[in-house]
């Protein structure tokens, strides 16, 4: 199993990067493809969200700072397979219910490739949440800052300036200029290795009328006097991240500034870049830099005269991003490579009640032994009081006492006189229905150990896996569960 979990995830869509994607004008409508794939701005209840994010488990959380985040961001799951990320703001925060609902779905009508798109809200009581687009592939922050296989390249620093600079451009046309503590946090990566704009900085200032979380060091100098964002502010804190971008590190602008002044700007340059980029683009991106840090804010640029510069500095668009990012294709990981199975279909949507309809009409026509239990004549005392838990164990499981069935089952494993996979599969589901996934993860493997070829074994962990939120070793363990049916039914 361990082999199994360290793979990569189950490739499930086809797409490649175009060309196209790079220019400002496919963006002055939003995207067409989101508008239409993205469902409508929803109110979601409590219920709905608790639900989806398995109570708000601290095992879904996804903030960089975990429960320590003044406002806990959570990744959940809502219908069969759509991703949501859901932000959970402390309770002091936007008081008036109304103007919260109002501003969500004001935010909630921008639709672009270039933001996180906003696609609902919750207001209920003192909850106060906003639903996301789910980006699995972590923060810039992660990528330039603590990136463990690889440090960025070059073509994808610049593509990443681009992209965000096409972000505040789409958002200023539609009337949303300001963006409050644009950071390196704020970059999310999509399931292509994309780069987007969280939608949560773009909500209004809420009641602690805080605008700037990050040190003070890297806030616009309009903002310390007045504690007001504009939008020349945002183009300040992007030329931060233009600092980022360049260094690798999270440099505050007016030490960066006091480094490149009169002095060559290699000083600045991340030496991970080192002879892969030349000296003209070089000096091309600190001067952005420099124009977006100026003093006074109207002498800065804006989002659209940025688009415009990074435009011509991009490097190698042929490239796909997850090529760039070394991360894998996830534009191949939403449908597996063969039709899923009804036990497939109903391991992908974590139906336990479809699961369990399964494995009762299955009953044990896949054990070998316990099969044919009743051919044998004569029982000794223990195999006897074995067989009656096991017994036991099935009357309950088939009333949907899942609390008696593991005692029973239990009972049977326990009592080593012989090995069933399907009683191993029983107790797995029922330990998911008491919200054990660890258990039933154990027994799922433990039922592919005896019968190595049974693909109920491996829809299981599947299924337990997707319940810990380990998505990627469950769909790999998906992949296996179909591949094995496959060869079955054709022998």
């Amino acid at each position: 199993m361990g082999a199994r979990c360290s793979k990569f995830s189950l490739c499930w869509w086809h797409s490649h990067l175009k060309p196209s994607v790079l220019e400002s004008s496919d963006l002055e409508n939003g995207d067409k493809r989101d508008s239409k794939s993205l469902p409508s701005f929803s109110e979601f209840s409590l219920e709905e969200l608790k639900s989806a994010t398995n109570g708000f488990s601290s095992e879904n959380i996804v903030s960089e700072h975990g429960e320590k985040a003044p406002n806990v961001v959570y990744r959940g799951k809502m219908d069969s397979d759509r991703w949501i990320a859901v932000k959970r703001f402390h309770k002091t925060a936007w008081p008036d219910s109304r103007q919260f609902v109002e501003e969500a779905r004001s935010v909630g009508n921008l639709k672009s490739e270039r933001l996180a798109n906003l696609i609902g809200c919750c207001c209920e009581g003192d909850e106060r949440l906003l639903v996301a687009e789910f980006m699995p592939n972590e923060t810039l922050a992660k990528h330039l800052f603590h990136w463990e296989s690889q440090p960025m390249k070059w073509a994808m620093r610049l593509r990443v300036a681009l992209y965000l600079a096409q972000a505040l451009e789409y958002c200023s046309s539609k009337g949303r200029a300001l963006y409050h503590d644009l950071n390196a946090y704020r970059i999310l990566f999509d399931k292509d290795g994309n780069p987007r704009l969280s939608c949560f900085g773009l909500m209004k200032n809420s009641r602690d009328g805080k605008s700037y979380s990050t040190n003070l060091a890297f806030t616009p100098p309009e903002y310390l006097r007045t504690g007001r964002v504009t939008p020349e502010s945002v183009v300040y804190s992007f030329g931060t991240l233009l600092l980022d971008l360049l260094s690798g590190k999270h440099i505050p602008p007016s030490h960066a500034l006091d480094l490149i002044r009169g002095k060559n700007f290699l000083m600045l340059m991340d030496s991970c870049l080192e002879g892969h980029f030349t000296n003209d683009d070089g000096t091309e991106l600190v001067r952005l830099a420099s124009r977006c840090l100026q003093y006074e804010a109207r002498e800065r640029p804006n989002a659209k005269s940025l688009v415009t510069a990074l435009m011509s500095l991009q490097k190698e668009t042929e490239v796909p991003s997850y090529l760039l990012m070394g991360i894998p294709d996830g534009a191949e990981s939403a449908k597996p490579l063969l039709p899923l199975t009804p036990m497939g279909e109903a391991c992908l949507r974590m139906d336990l009640t479809a699961i369990h309809e399964i494995l009762e009409k299955m009953g044990y026509k896949d054990d070998e032994g316990i099969a044919n239990e009743l051919s044998f004549q004569m029982w000794t005392n223990q195999m006897q009081e074995t067989l009656n838990s096991k017994k036991q164990g099935d009357a309950a499981f088939r009333a949907k006492d899942f609390t008696t069935a593991i005692d029973c089952y239990t009972q049977f494993i326990d009592g080593g006189t012989m090995v069933s996979p399907t009683v191993f599969a029983r107790r797995c589901l029922s330990y998911l229905m008491n919200d054990m996934p660890q258990e039933a993860l154990g027994d799922a493997m433990q039922a592919q150990v005896v019968s190595p070829d049974w693909p109920t074994a491996s829809y299981l962990q599947a299924a337990a896996l997707f319940s810990l939120g380990m998505d990627t070793d469950a769909q790999e363990s998906l992949k296996d569960s179909t591949n094995i049916d496959a060869k079955r039914n054709k022998n």
